[in-house]
């Protein structure tokens, strides 16, 4: 069974409100690194970030095909970078009570928001519509740790829609289904990843920004740089080298804790890391770009 990566092209914007997850992060970690799509919360220092697949031609019809046989067809259009195709065999299943189904016509549906990013009243359709399959696939399936994560990930594009004050109330439940999803399924690396990012991204919230938060909630989201890089180094462990983005966080984070020799290690890690997608190339250039203010410093 294929699994999914949020869009995290990506990492985390200082500047104001972007958006929360945008890749995938389906059931398998392997995945993840084909297709990371996550939105992250903007206002809270998320950036949107996608990567997708190569597009392969593929020709797709749900007519007469099981259950079984349909979820194998959508993994292999979602692999294949086929979000059109992929979008048009699921949305046929909009009314199933499958988890399996509705979760990757979740995903389906942010993922074509993304590529349609121009067309701001369907993309906002889109964005809606993703968010009510995976409440419902949660609903179905409230053990299901996919369900879980693609909730939170589509909690976080609604946000855009709803104001500052419901972003900061959304990072509550976004942090809630990455944490159940990480303890129904504690061997995907993907779902710890972005557990991290969200530390990440709190440690790392402006002064001004935690001002607003705290006028606006009387216990604002917060973490710190150590929480951050506990997730990250759990995610290395369970699948060792399974994201050029986690070894470059690393990197960042031991920066952050001033551990300038641990920072140098997984940023060259980060560095050396097969460029398979453009993402994996921008890894590459922010690494380097590091490891070189490091040298000047030294």
């Amino acid at each position: 069974m294929a699994s999914g990566r949020p869009s995290l092209s990506w990492l985390m914007n200082s500047r104001c409100l972007s958006s929360f997850l945008r890749q995938e992060v389906m059931g398998s970690p392997g995945t993840f690194r084909r297709s990371l799509m996550f939105s992250a919360l903007s206002y809270l220092g998320f950036e949107t970030y996608q990567l997708l697949s190569p597009a392969a031609v593929v020709h797709a019809s749900a007519k007469g095909l099981r259950g079984g046989d349909v979820l194998q067809q959508a993994d292999y259009l979602y692999e294949s970078g086929e979000t059109e195709k992929l979008y048009q065999l699921l949305v046929q299943y909009k009314d199933s009570e499958d988890a399996e189904l509705l979760w990757r016509l979740a995903r389906a549906s942010r993922d074509l928001a993304q590529l349609r990013a121009a067309a701001g009243a369907e993309k906002k359709a889109l964005v809606y519509e993703a968010l009510a399959c995976a409440k419902r696939a949660l609903e179905s399936a409230p053990a299901s740790f996919a369900a879980h994560k693609w909730y939170a990930i589509c909690v976080s594009d609604v946000g855009d829609y709803e104001g500052i004050k419901a972003k900061i109330a959304n990072a509550y439940v976004i942090k809630e289904h990455f944490e159940k999803a990480i303890e129904l399924n504690p061997k995907d690396a993907t779902s710890i990843h972005l557990m991290g990012i969200w530390c990440y991204t709190f440690a790392e919230m402006p002064w001004y920004q935690r001002q607003i938060a705290n006028a606006l909630f009387a216990a604002p989201p917060s973490s710190t740089y150590e929480e951050a890089l506990g997730y990250f180094q759990r995610a290395e462990q369970v699948e060792p080298n399974f994201y050029s983005k986690n070894l470059l966080l690393l990197g960042k984070t031991y920066l952050k804790l001033q551990n300038k020799k641990l920072a140098a290690f997984w940023l060259l890690k980060a560095k050396d890391y097969p460029a398979h997608t453009e993402e994996d190339k921008q890894v590459q250039a922010e690494a380097t770009q590091l490891l070189a203010g490091l040298a000047t410093k030294d």
